[in-house]
């Protein structure tokens, strides 16, 4: 039986593959900024099709339902912050605490930058369902690694200090966000970076004998 034309003929320039592309990265770019805004419990599917143009058949063409948009809604914004950080810190030159505090600012910046990608990366990502969960555990196990491989090679197999510091920084951008963004910046960077020293400082010999 041959393929029906329509399902591979080129629109516009774009193939099925890429115009299917487009509509998911429009769907997701539309549900951060609607988890953004009311919240993810408050939002429907309908809003966030309205808010990307598109119909409810094609977000059931890409996901299989609400989580599974909130999963890589959230994975867009996680992986691009870390992208932004790990770029920072690559600049910033060798020196642990100009990295360190270059990392940190890039953070703070890009929450502040975009306060509803904030809202989905700290608030609407917490206690959906164990699923959602487990793409938060995941996203915080990598940005625990990456981080470490730039300022604490040391600590790069330590995933318990990884957790708690990038825990705490998470929980002092929280508390910053919920104070209107204050006291400013560099003030938040600079008592992140006293919790990032932490990671950074290798531990002393015999420390960590069983």
């Amino acid at each position: 039986m041959n393929a029906e034309p329509s399902t591979t003929r080129p629109y516009r320039g774009q193939s099925q593959e890429q115009r299917r592309a487009e509509r998911r990265s429009r769907l997701i770019a539309a549900a951060i900024a609607v988890y953004g805004e009311r919240g993810y419990q408050q939002a429907t599917v309908k809003a966030v099709c309205e808010a990307a143009g598109l119909t409810e058949r094609y977000f059931y063409e890409s996901f299989a339902n609400s989580e599974a948009l909130l999963i890589d809604s959230y994975n867009a914004v996680a992986y691009s912050v870390l992208g932004e950080i790990l770029r920072a810190g690559e600049s910033a030159g060798r020196d642990n605490a100009v990295r360190s505090r270059a990392m940190l600012t890039a953070y703070f910046a890009a929450l502040q930058r975009e306060p509803q990608s904030a809202r989905v990366f700290l608030v609407e990502i917490r206690g959906v369902s164990r699923a959602v969960d487990l793409a938060f555990d995941a996203s915080l196990r990598t940005i625990g690694r990456e981080v470490a491989r730039l300022v604490a090679p040391h600590a790069a197999d330590d995933e318990l200090l990884q957790a708690g510091v990038i825990g705490g920084v998470i929980h002092i951008a929280l508390r910053w966000i919920d104070s209107g963004y204050q006291p400013p910046i560099g003030t938040a960077v600079d008592t992140a970076l006293r919790l990032g020293t932490v990671l950074a400082t290798p531990p002393r010999a015999g420390r960590r004998a069983a």
